[in-house]
């Protein structure tokens, strides 16, 4: 090696001071092969990425760091782009290499910290530097994610859209991997593929009220298939507001409302009779509509026929995309709290309406019990997600699926050996 040798030096402590607030300092020596400054540890490792000025690595090949001298081993690597996503590898138990172990973005600038340790266990660094050339072909994945900005209920998933179909599982770990959520208090949460094109995100639990919550991608660079490189996607961040939940039995014909888990108003109603039942299970608030015009043609009923309608509706809160929802039915306030006679909505008192309309958000949750209609979709017709077991849900992830004891996708910035 080129650095100078290490004296092992014994030091016997004749006193220890105890300073409070400064910790415990015990006697030592500048001898100690842990006191000295780290040496430079280049002749020490070898690197199989471009070292020479304008030369660049090859995105689609991993990287390597092998210790070269016999006498010591690499103790720890870091990886990281200049967009600041690092670089998951693993090291060997005996230290004596290191390889990247997800793939390299391209176009991208990497700085690499190496640590090492020779015979006497005294420190040296490396650092390393280069940048990966860009891909051969143009297609690029981009992701745009939804809700729009804003504040909403703490049922809202977050969506993610993608411009081009990705089928393979691998392929989809990928993408998945890139898929960041940060939440503001910390939530146990996982994504879920609706389709090729679609993934939803949600918690195990519902969000926390008065959280925040930010979406980002980081597959800018990132190769994807041979074809199929990442782009550029823009971030989102939403906010949630108070926890609010709407709980309607048809059985008893009452909406209850709670918020932060205590009851606001109780709400006589009447849900969908025989024939229309109302969908059990959790809906979310899609949208809210002052004045909609109902038809019965718009869910299959013949114009004309005994169950034809065609009505002016008021303060309408939609919770599924096939028309279902919250609204003034003053035509039925003889049967709210007592009968149902809807064709599938959940209908009150034009005030109750207007009520409800003005205390919820788009997320807010709409809940269903014992009614002898079928369960909301989870997909399709509405956010319907929370209606999945979180261990389906888990199913759902490229990530997940079949991994019981993990809640995420880990990512291990700094590597050390497992054996010591």
């Amino acid at each position: 090696m080129n650095h100078e040798p290490r004296t092992r030096t014994v030091v016997t402590c004749t006193f220890v001071v105890i300073a409070l607030g400064a910790g415990v300092t015990a006697c030592g020596s500048d001898d100690h092969p842990l006191s000295a400054s780290p040496y430079d540890a280049t002749d020490q490792i070898a690197f199989n990425g471009p070292t020479g000025d304008g030369k660049k690595a090859d995105p689609d090949k991993p990287i390597e760091i092998t210790a070269e001298d016999g006498d010591g081993r690499i103790t720890d690597v870091t990886a990281k782009d200049s967009a600041g996503r690092y670089l998951a590898g693993e090291l060997s138990a005996d230290g004596g290499r290191w390889h990247s172990t997800t793939p390299l973005a391209a176009n991208a600038r990497y700085t690499v910290r190496v640590s090492t340790e020779d015979e006497d266990g005294a420190p040296g660094r490396r650092v390393l530097d280069f940048d990966t050339s860009k891909p051969l072909t143009k297609k690029r994945l981009k992701v745009t994610f939804g809700p729009k900005a804003g504040t909403y209920g703490v049922g809202q998933p977050i969506t993610a859209e993608l411009s081009r179909p990705v089928k393979d599982k691998a392929q989809r770990a990928v993408v998945e991997r890139a898929l960041k959520v940060d939440s503001m208090p910390a939530v146990d949460g996982g994504w879920h593929w609706v389709d090729d094109k679609e993934l939803h995100y949600r918690p195990k639990e519902y969000w926390p009220a008065q959280a925040t919550i930010q979406v980002r991608s980081n597959l800018d660079g990132i190769k994807i298939s041979d074809r199929l490189w990442g782009g550029t996607s823009k971030p989102l961040k939403i906010t949630t507001g108070d926890r609010v939940i709407a709980v309607t039995d048809a059985s008893s014909h009452v909406m209850t409302v709670y918020k932060n888990g205590e009851v606001i108003k109780e709400i006589p109603v009447t849900t969908g009779k025989p024939g229309f039942e109302t969908r059990n299970g959790v809906k979310v608030v899609l949208a809210k509509e002052y004045f909609v015009r109902m038809r019965g043609t718009s869910i299959g009923i013949a114009e004309g026929s005994a169950e034809s309608y065609d009505l002016p509706v008021y303060y309408a809160t939609r919770v599924t995309w096939s028309g279902e929802y919250v609204h003034a039915a003053p035509w039925s306030v003889g049967s709210q709290g007592s009968a149902n006679v809807s064709h599938g909505c959940t209908g009150m008192s034009t005030d109750n309406a207007a009520w409800f309309f003005k205390n919820v958000r788009e997320g807010d949750l709409v809940e269903v019990v014992n009614s002898d209609g079928n369960t909301m979709e989870s997909f399709g017709n509405g956010f319907g997600d929370w209606n999945l077991a979180w261990k389906n849900w888990r199913g759902g992830s490229a990530l997940l699926a079949g991994n019981p004891e993990s809640s995420g996708p880990q990512e291990q910035a700094r590597l050390r050996p497992q054996s010591v």
